[in-house]
């Protein structure tokens, strides 16, 4: 260890360094890294799976660790979650506005490197890393049941249901504006591919941390869970529905957003209790889904104030 922090051999290669490679190698029956020339000839391949066995199920990409950079998402990261830090990574620059989490990392005796910027952007391919990168356990997902034990009884309350949205900057400036407005959570559908990516977490400028995510099972189920406690679900339709402007919004609400192209299911949309449109100079179609939910957040904000 030197001044900057614990010196480690090699300098990983990137997120999830080399899978590939070692899954190819495991299908040949060798030991990744060691080239088939280094082993002797002798060496058994690994047994196949019976045919009658099935494959190993894949690994739920949710449940990984997360790599997250950006500084203000590093910063809520670490102050929300620091028992869930595993590594980190950080320019010279950023060692004065890091100065706490370096310290915990000796402390706990987690590894800490300073790095070239060449090399986060390796490491988080991305250009935009600002500094620095930390390894983290990925946060759980809630189920609704748990959402609802977690709430008033009563009482003002907001939640964003986003059915088939997929761009993970949209999700990130979702998430950044449902932090500021103080939206209590954020559903999912249980076969969404939406989940938290460090490109996600670095555009919603710490907003990851502050919301919660709600895989929802059941949507029918869940409609009569949120009923149940008061809420009304308003799905969001870029034309035909009642104008946010206008009419009155129910202080326990669901705003349900569908995907900008293809829009939310058609039978979802039946089972929402009202349909709603930000009406505007019709020279566009709609607004994207991130600004939408700014708009929407933000009415809604005001008539509950």
């Amino acid at each position: 260890m030197n001044g900057n922090g614990p010196i480690w051999p090699t300098l990983p290669r990137g997120e999830r360094p080399d899978k590939r490679q070692r899954e190819r190698e495991r299908e040949r029956g060798s030991k990744p890294g060691i080239p088939r020339s280094a082993r002797g000839a002798g060496t058994p391949p690994a047994p196949e799976t019976p045919p009658h066995q099935d494959a190993p199920r894949p690994r739920d990409p949710r449940r990984d660790e997360l790599r997250v950079f950006g500084l203000n998402a590093c910063l809520a990261a670490f102050a929300a979650r620091p028992h869930d830090l595993r590594k980190a990574y950080l320019s010279a620059s950023r060692m004065g506005a890091l100065r706490e989490l370096m310290a915990y990392c000796v402390a706990q005796r987690l590894g800490y490197r300073v790095v070239e910027d060449e090399d986060l952007a390796r490491l988080t391919g991305s250009s935009h890393h600002e500094g620095v990168c930390l390894d983290m356990r990925r946060p759980p997902e809630l189920a609704i049941d748990a959402l609802i034990a977690s709430l008033r009884p009563s009482g003002p309350a907001c939640l964003l249901w986003l059915d088939g949205v997929g761009n993970p900057h949209n999700f990130g400036a979702v998430l950044r504006s449902a932090a500021h407005f103080g939206v209590a959570a954020v559903l999912l559908p249980e076969d969404s591919e939406l989940a938290l990516s460090g490109a996600t977490c670095r555009v919603a400028e710490g907003g990851a941390e502050a919301v919660p995510l709600v895989r929802l099972g059941d949507p029918s189920q869940a409609i009569v869970a949120l009923h149940a406690v008061g809420f009304q679900l308003a799905a969001t339709v870029p034309r035909d529905g009642e104008s946010v402007f206008a009419t009155r919004l129910p202080e326990r609400t669901v705003f349900v957003l569908g995907a900008e192209r293809e829009g939310m299911q058609q039978g979802l949309i039946a089972q929402c209790d009202r349909r709603l449109t930000i009406p505007g100079s019709g020279k566009v179609e709609s607004l994207n889904i991130a600004s939408a939910v700014a708009v929407l957040l933000g009415v809604f904000a005001s008539r509950i104030a």
